[in-house]
């Protein structure tokens, strides 16, 4: 790295400095246009929950490169890089590498004995690292970080009438209606019973991310019902404004058509906030998301992880 080049540790007073960095660095333009709250959700949502550390790299007082990285929820061994973005013009003169440095010294003085290049849920803006971001990956093989698992997005085209995720629910919501179920959207007084939900049926992993989904601008959630008893839900916009997910339904519901109501009663809300293109991020059931919304795999992620004893 360039000598006249600094990392320095950054506090929240500089989070606008580095929203104006990401959307000059991240390449993507899916990526650049939601660069605020993606990092609002990384650093300053998060901050509330985990232990949350950002680098900034200088040059001649400019900031040329930021990286933001975290400890796993519950998990003080793992540590997880959320975000690294670098100046397109400062590339390949060994910024990144000096903001991953700084990262793992800082992660392993926390507690960590690995560290992961993929997301930290439930505040997470992609599940690893997008394999069009090459210099990204060269920087991750360059380190000695081996890829173990891939993940994957389902897009969604909202920008015409005719798409097959604005289809219409009100006739399947009828149907529901005449077996006794109400579909509706959720408030924030639902929460308690949202999360407790969640926690029996599918693990208890979702309950950051349904409170980030209620009484937030961008974002919403919507339930199924029956005499009270929760059948199923669907929520967007926790960690990204244009992002699906998470949704569930109880096994017992499964079949009833209860999911694809709920992702289309999600995705109208967000064609109707201006969101032309919407991400299932991290999707588990690519079959039930094509056919209940013309969904298609698009954004491909590489995780890779490292032994901080190796490093």
């Amino acid at each position: 790295m360039d000598a006249e080049t600094t990392v320095t540790e950054l506090t929240l007073e500089r989070a606008p400095e580095v929203v104006r960095l990401c959307r000059r660095a991240l390449d993507l333009p899916e990526d650049a246009t939601e660069a605020e709250p993606l990092v609002t959700t990384l650093w300053v949502r998060a901050e509330a929950d985990r232990t949350v550390r950002v680098f900034g790299a200088y040059r001649a007082g400019e900031l040329i490169g930021v990286l933001i990285c975290s400890l796993a929820d519950g998990d003080g061994r793992t540590g997880h890089v959320d975000l690294v973005a670098v100046e397109p013009r400062q590339r390949r003169q060994g910024v990144g590498r000096a903001l991953l440095g700084h990262a793992e010294q800082a992660l392993a003085e926390l507690g960590a004995v690995e560290v992961l290049l993929a997301g930290n849920p439930p505040h997470y803006a992609w599940p690893g690292v997008d394999v069009r971001y090459t210099p990204a990956v060269c920087l991750a093989l360059a380190l000695g970080y081996t890829q173990d698992r891939t993940a994957w997005n389902m897009t969604v085209d909202l920008s015409y009438d005719g798409s097959p995720a604005l289809r219409s629910t009100e006739a399947a919501e009828t149907r529901l209606a005449g077996q006794g179920v109400t579909v509706r959207r959720a408030e924030p007084a639902d929460l308690p019973a949202l999360a407790a939900f969640s926690r029996v049926t599918f693990g208890g992993s979702w309950d950051a991310e349904l409170a980030g989904s209620l009484g937030r601008p961008d974002a919403g959630c919507h339930l199924a019902e029956r005499d009270g008893e929760l059948l199923g839900f669907a929520a967007y916009g926790s960690a990204r404004p244009s992002w699906f997910g998470p949704m569930g339904t109880a096994p017992a519901a499964e079949g009833s058509g209860i999911g694809g109501v709920l992702l289309r009663r999600c995705l109208a809300d967000q064609r109707a906030a201006g969101i032309e293109t919407a991400q299932i991020g991290w999707v588990g059931p690519v079959p039930f998301y094509s056919r209940s919304a013309g969904a298609r795999i698009e954004r491909v992620f590489f995780l890779y992880r490292r032994s901080l004893d190796s490093a």
